[in-house]
């Protein structure tokens, strides 16, 4: 089901509550059980639900400006909003877990600085894991129906902070039966998870500002749906990219370089609608229309005159030949570097059928002197001159 923008925005943004109002009152559990239990895994899970309230604020500062349309400057939409927070986001985290890991560590090679953490806090660890979870699963549920990769990566924060309290928990029991450093070690278990996550949503969202194609397998799929369409004879110069939860397409495709103008248009609008119709994260497509290779051929018709230019030689080539006055139409076609050209005729004008075998040969023989011209062709057609 499509979502429109104010649609999205508002299923983001009551996922994002939902984990703000979690996140504070675990965070601040955490932190105060962790602190008066003397658990220091638990009060390092303390400030990773912290640094998840934190990710929920940016999450919903980054879709209020992500949701906005497209304008006059930003003909695009502001989708990046969400890429730009969803680094913001996987630095704090690896900030986060460095600065528990020193800690921990430092209480590690010095035993007299371990604690032994009370009982009470297995509880406040218990219900982070089964709350977690759940916040967990919904938000992954509500990124789905929206696409929003931020808030599947703020869903996979959740995720964390519930393996965490796992480590934590554990953590907890083991220091509490006599094995001190276990809790320590829980900690620097749950900075490490802290700083990995942190690491992919930063290096993915990176990956997407500078404009890295999308999947092999994905842009496999786009030549072939673009090869599927009818009048399509050969695609290439195809290039993807992400912008926030859409995905855009650029491709030249080869037609018929005979066609019309505007059925080599309609074979690129059946080109977009094929892409936009059967993936769902493709809302963008460019197509360039080509009549040849133009990425293998090696004469590039770049460099030659317009329309205007060339009828206006071909004519003062033609001054004396008055039956080119009679000319209704001129047909262009750049192709390999060079220019065919072909012109309608009364038939009428002529006197005898022989006559237009003579016709055709004096206009071409008075273009030789035109070296971007390959050949003129003369059609005859029925009418008054």
């Amino acid at each position: 089901m499509d979502l429109s923008l104010q649609q999205r925005k508002n299923s983001m943004d009551k996922a994002t509550w939902w984990g703000i109002i979690v996140n504070l009152v675990l965070a601040i559990g955490k932190l105060i059980i962790g602190f008066f239990g003397h658990s220091q895994a638990l009060v390092a899970d303390g400030l990773h639900s912290l640094s998840d309230l934190i990710s929920d604020g940016l999450v919903l500062l980054a879709t209020h400006h992500a949701s906005a349309d497209a304008d006059e400057d930003h003909p695009y939409g502001h989708a990046r909003y969400e890429t730009l927070a969803t680094i913001a986001l996987g630095v704090l985290l690896i900030a986060v877990g460095i600065g528990i890991s020193i800690d921990a560590v430092h209480r590690i090679l010095n035993p007299e600085h371990l604690l032994i953490p009370s009982a009470f806090t297995l509880w406040i660890a218990g219900l982070s894991i089964a709350s977690k979870e759940v916040l967990y699963q919904y938000t992954a549920y509500i990124a789905r129906q929206v696409k929003s990769k931020l808030l599947h990566a703020n869903a996979w924060h959740h995720r964390t902070d519930a393996i965490s309290s796992i480590v934590v928990f554990f953590g907890i029991i083991g220091a509490i039966n006599g094995i001190e450093m276990l809790d320590a070690i829980a900690a620097v278990i749950v900075a490490l998870m802290i700083i990995k996550i942190g690491w992919e949503l930063s290096h993915n969202s990176v990956q997407e500002l500078v404009d890295t194609a999308l999947e092999p397998d994905t842009v496999d799929a786009i030549k072939q749906h673009i090869m599927g369409v009818d009048g399509v004879l050969e695609c290439h110069m195809l290039r993807t990219r992400r912008m926030g939860h859409n995905a855009l397409v650029d491709v030249h495709i080869l037609v018929n370089s005979k066609l019309s103008v505007s059925e080599g248009h309609q074979i690129s609008e059946a080109v977009e609608y094929s892409l936009i119709s059967d993936f769902e994260d493709i809302n963008d497509v460019t197509v360039h229309i080509d009549p040849e290779d133009d990425e293998h051929t090696p004469n590039s018709c770049k460099h030659l005159p317009l329309r205007n230019e060339i009828i206006n030689q071909l004519k003062e080539s033609w001054v004396d030949i008055p039956e080119t006055q009679y000319v209704k139409e001129f047909t262009l076609h750049y192709l390999d570097g060079m220019v065919s050209v072909e012109v309608k005729i009364p038939f009428t004008i002529l006197t005898q059928i022989e006559d237009a075998l003579k016709l055709q040969a004096k206009i071409q023989a008075s273009t030789q002197s035109l070296d971007h011209i390959r050949h003129v062709n003369v059609c005859f057609t029925h009418g008054a001159p």
